[in-house]
């Protein structure tokens, strides 16, 4: 059995978020951002427990207690384990970011029901489980932030990617109905699209390809990390708490 970590000790007026697929990519970017803005950060990732570390790190060095928990979101049993931990360990959470993602790309009519599967149950459900999970603990307080990160072929879809677009959209129907659900008690719920960004998952593009994807950008590039990060830190923010069930595309003009 490995050992239990040991008690976090921080300061209770500071708020919690907490952030899935924060190992790395926005992920990071998010979780870094946020330790910035004077939160404490609890790093959920699926399997990169040096990535993870390396995000604690930046977080700490921001002024940041954080902490990493490895769970696989398409676990409904595993997510409920977490957040649960997550509350023994910090006393709340105030924001709830669910960054995430896979992709299983094919065309349709060749595409495994296995692939069909694990994009919608990490992407879709696994949202759904970690807003399930933390509904009651946002409901009790009277205030908190929940932020989506979907994608722009949420809006628009793209071709040979028809279970991770569906997976997106559905993204922009639960954070449209958490919006009416928990605007109630003071919770708000938003979504930011990015369009293609600089990750580990573009980087090895083919020159071409990478041509071919910005010649489809009117700002003519992709995004960073950090420019898809700003727009989730202003959502969780206190300057965006009357903005709730939008979907704000980051995606350099794509979307038109």
């Amino acid at each position: 059995m490995a050992a239990k970590a040991p008690a976090i000790q921080r300061d209770a007026a500071r708020r919690v978020a907490l952030v899935t697929g924060g190992s790395r990519g926005i992920g990071r970017a998010v979780c870094r951002g946020l330790a910035e803005d004077g939160l404490d950060v609890a790093v959920v990732y699926a399997g990169n427990d040096a990535a993870a570390a390396e995000t604690v790190a930046a977080c700490e060095a921001a002024g940041a207690t954080a902490r990493a928990y490895r769970c696989d979101v398409a676990d409904a049993d595993a997510v409920k384990a977490t957040v649960d931990e997550v509350l023994a360990d910090f006393g709340s959470v105030w924001v709830l970011v669910n960054n995430a993602g896979v992709t299983r790309d094919g065309l349709i009519a060749r595409m495994p029901e296995d692939d069909i599967d694990r994009v919608l149950d990490v992407n879709l459900k696994g949202a759904f489980h970690t807003c399930r999970a933390l509904s009651r603990t946002l409901m009790r307080q009277r205030g908190g932030r929940i932020v989506n990160v979907s994608s722009v072929v949420g809006i628009t879809g793209n071709a040979g990617q028809a279970n991770y677009a569906a997976s997106k959209a559905g993204l922009i129907g639960l954070t449209k109905s958490l919006a009416a659900e928990l605007g109630p008690r003071g919770i708000t719920a938003n979504a930011v699209a990015p369009g293609f960004v600089e990750t580990d998952m573009t980087a090895d593009l083919p020159d071409e390809t990478r041509a071919l994807y910005e010649s489809q950008i009117p700002l003519g590039r992709m995004a960073s990390a950090e420019e898809v990060a700003s727009v989730v830190r202003f959502l969780a923010s206190d300057a965006a708490a009357y903005v709730t069930g939008e979907v704000v595309r980051v995606d350099g003009g794509m979307a038109r």
